[in-house]
């Protein structure tokens, strides 16, 4: 039997972090049910509705409230307290929170205040912290939100140029994820059997949307670096090399999707068949359209050349270096 029937968590969430989900848990297990109010403003960098779905994701079994900025001033615990009762339209038989101002709160509201890890020895870290330093303290992150926050790296590039062998060498020296190219298995697929693929465009849409999902979720996984073998951007150049025309569809969606750092491996080594790849001669033309296109779309990206190290090394100091600013 739980020792409250209702209970409440109200807070910013901004960003969810480990803090609160110590919070919410052991709200939960002393309430047989939970409600979390999450309250934002317009002018914060994350959405409401963002957060209020990570919430849900880590708290599937928790009443999710989103409300938006209602002009209290945040010391106006008379003020929130009869806001909250107007929300909810019941005073909570409990009320958790790890801040000062949950005394009075819970006073004007008639409700018991549970007091959890006000001064953060269990989980030392605030949203304020992770703010402004999102990387370091990815440790503090849940999954969903960690991948919010990640940097990513794209390694873009024509046939046998050298891509997924950085990725993994860059994935290795970070200690990371990195994220396989979903298209190359994709057309894999196609030619089983020895036949000659054909391509439709709608199918480079699907590529560019199934690698953005497989990029999200082993960012889950990350340490706050992602490393890219590819991206929807470089399925928007793949579809103007197969289709003979650019895609609107694949453009507006790679537009969608963020981005931190490009690396363009260079087209100056040998070109090696592997069974699939049939672009050997235009190359170098597809090279110089990735640079087209990135000073077009006004990415910032480096061009890596050399031996696999000289490559390597190049790397490591664009992304130390773009990491430190």
């Amino acid at each position: 039997m739980f020792k409250f029937k209702k209970g409440l968590v109200i807070g910013k969430f901004y960003p969810p972090h480990k803090g609160h989900k110590y919070l919410i848990d052991k709200a939960k297990a002393q309430c047989d049910e939970l409600t979390v109010i999450l309250c934002w403003k317009r002018s914060e960098t994350i959405p409401g509705y963002l957060r209020a779905d990570w919430l849900k994701k880590i708290h599937p079994d928790v009443y999710i409230k989103v409300i938006e900025d209602n002009k209290l001033a945040d010391d106006d615990s008379k003020g929130w307290a009869k806001f909250t009762l107007d929300i909810l339209g019941y005073v909570p038989d409990a009320v958790f929170t790890s801040e000062a101002y949950g005394d009075p709160y819970a006073s004007f509201m008639g409700s018991t205040h549970v007091l959890v890890d006000k001064d953060r020895t269990f989980i030392p870290i605030s949203a304020t912290i992770i703010r402004k330093d999102p990387i370091s303290n990815a440790e503090f992150l849940e999954p969903c939100v960690r991948s919010y926050f990640s940097r990513r790296i794209r390694i873009v590039g024509a046939e046998s140029t050298g891509t997924t062998t950085l990725s993994r060498d860059l994935a290795k020296h970070y200690n990371t994820v990195w994220v396989p190219e979903y298209g190359r298995m994709y057309c894999e697929g196609k030619l089983f059997g020895g036949k000659e693929a054909t391509w439709r465009s709608n199918e480079f849409l699907n590529i560019a949307k199934m690698q953005a999902s497989l990029e999200d979720t082993l960012a889950e996984s990350s340490n706050g670096l992602v490393i890219c073998d590819t991206d929807p951007f470089a399925t928007s150049v793949w579809h103007e090399r197969y289709m003979n025309s650019e895609s609107k569809e694949v453009e507006a969606f790679a537009a969608t999707r963020g981005y931190d750092l490009y690396i363009v491996t260079g087209d100056e080594i040998p070109f090696v068949q592997d069974g699939t790849r049939d672009g050997e001669n235009i190359r170098h033309q597809m090279h110089q359209r990735f640079l087209e296109k990135l000073e077009k779309n006004n990415h910032k990206y480096i061009v890596v050349s050399g031996s696999q190290i000289e490559r390597l090394n190049q790397s490591i100091a664009a992304i130390d270096q773009y990491q430190v600013k």
